[in-house]
């Protein structure tokens, strides 16, 4: 998602005909996309600014920009953290009636469908940082991958918190509006605003070649979406995070689905889909993670044997209802536990 942003951010630039700096001592305006999920994202920022701080005092000019998720902040306590940034800008403020977009790539391209999440996992910062779920229009998003399609672009993947849960934001404005005017019908192409549609809509845009789409929660995949997953355009690969093999552990986490199902859904896919590969996300060390809960994460990885996964340590966010727990598992335990399951998935 940050990446999609950051295009979109030099679009903005270059359509009022600025260009991208080859070498950051060149730049007028440096702007940094900011990632809030793990402490070391944010760590990251604080070690760019400084050395950016150093660069100013020898000779550059620039000004430091800071956008992205870690203006969830106060503007005075990253004022106070942060000196060497000239200025905050949200990131609606660069995206906002933007032109064009410039992708790093010529061939794929990240075509975000929403933005923000109503999920609110105990661990999880994104509610706070990016706000509730807002669906993009769905006439926007198919007219922006026809466009693509036109340029010679042949893949794209769909980004969202959720991507299952695309369109249910409208179907909420339609219920609204009913009740203000009880004369007024919700418009039957309202119903067809939810992923699976989407899904089959952009596979019959001629030109383009490979759908991909991140994440899927594995709560609200439905059969319509693993049905709309089958079409020949729509990549082998599925994203679906698990968290967490136990099932006390996703309790505490809010994930709305035990082991048994996540085994059962995972099941259901492959029967579908029979050459699907799986990756995931899985947290260690979350609060009060005992030895034999970890344990049952890594069965659970040696039962759907995925792809690969995106293994984390946990790290306490600030305003996520986790935070309030007790961080009770040593960080040498975390990466023990860490090292099993990149052996275990990722180092085969």
């Amino acid at each position: 998602m940050n990446l999609a942003d950051a295009e979109r951010i030099r679009g903005w630039y270059e359509a009022k005909g600025w260009r991208l700096a080859q070498q950051v001592e060149e730049a007028d305006e440096v702007v940094i996309v900011s990632c809030s999920v793990r402490q070391s994202a944010e760590n990251r920022v604080f070690g760019l600014v400084n050395n950016l701080k150093k660069l100013k005092v020898q000779s550059a000019k620039f000004k430091v920009i800071l956008t992205g998720c870690m203006l969830r902040y106060p503007k005075r306590w990253l004022e106070k953290k942060l000196p060497g940034v000239d200025e905050f800008k949200k990131i609606k403020e660069y995206t906002h009636n933007t032109k064009f977009i410039i992708h790093d790539s010529n061939v794929h391209a990240w075509v975000p469908i929403s933005n923000g999440c109503n999920n609110f996992c105990t661990y999880c910062v994104v509610p706070y940082a990016r706000g509730r779920e807002i669906s993009r229009p769905f006439e926007e998003i198919v007219c922006e991958v026809e466009e693509l399609a036109k340029r010679g672009y042949k893949e794209i993947t769909l980004l969202g918190q959720n991507v299952n849960s695309y369109g249910k934001d409208f179907e909420k404005d339609s219920k609204r509006q009913r009740i203000k005017d009880s004369k007024k019908k919700i418009s039957a192409s309202m119903h067809l605003c939810n992923f699976a549609s989407l899904l089959r809509q952009l596979h019959e845009v001629p030109g383009i070649e490979k759908i991909s789409f991140i994440t899927s929660n594995p709560w609200d995949l439905t059969d319509d979406i693993i049905e709309a997953m089958s079409l020949p355009k729509i990549d082998r690969y599925l994203h679906l995070p698990v968290q967490s093999g136990d099932d006390e552990i996703l309790r505490r986490m809010n994930r709305r689905y035990t082991v048994k199902q996540y085994l059962e859904l995972v099941e259901k896919i492959r029967k579908k889909i029979p050459e699907i590969k799986i990756g995931t996300d899985i947290i260690v060390g979350f609060p009060g993670e005992t030895e034999e809960q970890f344990e049952h994460t890594v069965e659970l990885a040696k039962k759907v044997g995925f792809e690969k996964a995106y293994v984390a340590r946990y790290s306490p966010r600030p305003q996520t209802a986790a935070f309030k727990m007790e961080d009770n598992v040593p960080d040498k335990e975390k990466k023990r536990r860490w090292q099993i399951l990149e052996d275990l998935i990722n180092q085969r």
